[in-house]
């Protein structure tokens, strides 16, 4: 039996701004984020031998160096200056990847919070985000979840009052878009502004629902190559939808409804296309 375990919950833009680059090479951004209902959970168990084990539900992810979990474990660990006595890690995936729904970003900060509790909080929250955002920009977010204005790389993280409640439909079709590449096509055409956010930020301080959902976009979407996405958001708008819209680098688009019966209704529709659907809520700590 494991010794923790955690739910890693995904999380969508509600916005998606991206204001320019830095001389690193990092573009800078302002975003809403919104954590959902729909989630990985993550087992830790004490183990012995020093070494860190990754497993995981789904063959076809790598649990080597690159898995978020790992990266995450050997961050904590350098972080706390404790030797690591051996730790096994197993993850069931429900999140799927290359969707721009944080999946891996989500399991690192659900990893960082149950090394924390096993080692008696050695790590403060500060230190704990300072960590996650050595693995990856959405990490700190993801440690506290909610409804929040991300700026710099993502880091800077301002909570903000919360999405009225609402089903929220997930949708990703089967192909996935990669973060290097979405930038990639971002920086030739120099969509570089807030076109987005602030009016979502004064939406969400009014907290009216039409307010809210006319203020959804996403730079990104115009640049993406996948013609599903198009056809996603025209069948969720066509049943209901007050919004819909790719959320981070995509592919996966989410849909914004009032009424349950027809956010189960489209989901029925598109679970009939190459699409994965999942049916979740604004989640809030």
């Amino acid at each position: 039996m494991p010794d923790f375990a955690a739910n890693a919950y995904a999380k969508i833009n509600l916005t998606l701004d991206v204001t320019g680059t830095r001389p690193d090479g990092y573009h800078t951004l302002r975003s809403v984020f919104q954590s959902v209902t729909l989630f990985d959970r993550i087992f830790l168990t004490k183990e012995s031998g020093g070494k860190i084990d990754v497993s995981c539900n789904r063959p076809d992810l790598s649990c080597g160096r690159d898995n978020t979990v790992r990266r995450a474990a050997e961050v904590f660990f350098g972080a706390a200056e404790i030797p690591n006595p051996g730790i096994s890690f197993r993850v069931e995936k429900r999140i799927p990847w290359q969707a721009g729904l944080g999946g891996g970003s989500a399991d690192a900060a659900a990893a960082l919070l149950l090394l924390n509790r096993m080692f008696s909080n050695v790590l403060s929250e500060q230190e704990l985000s300072a960590s996650g955002l050595k693995v990856g920009a959405d990490v700190p977010f993801c440690l506290v979840n909610g409804t929040a204005l991300a700026e710099g790389i993502g880091e800077r993280l301002t909570a903000l009052p919360p999405l009225p409640p609402c089903q929220i439909l997930l949708c990703k079709p089967s192909a996935g878009i990669g973060t290097k590449e979405a930038y990639q096509a971002l920086d030739k055409k120099r969509y570089f502004a807030d076109r987005f956010t602030g009016p979502m930020l004064r939406a969400l301080r009014v907290g009216k629902w039409n307010e809210i959902t006319d203020c959804v976009g996403n730079v990104f979407e115009p640049l993406a190559s996948i013609p599903e996405i198009l056809q996603i958001k025209r069948h969720m708008t066509a049943s209901g939808a007050a919004a819909a819209c790719m959320t981070g680098t995509g592919s996966a688009v989410f849909g914004l409804f009032q009424k349950e019966t027809q956010a189960r209704a489209c989901a029925d529709e598109l679970s009939r296309y190459d699409t994965d659907c999942f049916l979740c809520e604004p989640y809030h700590p």
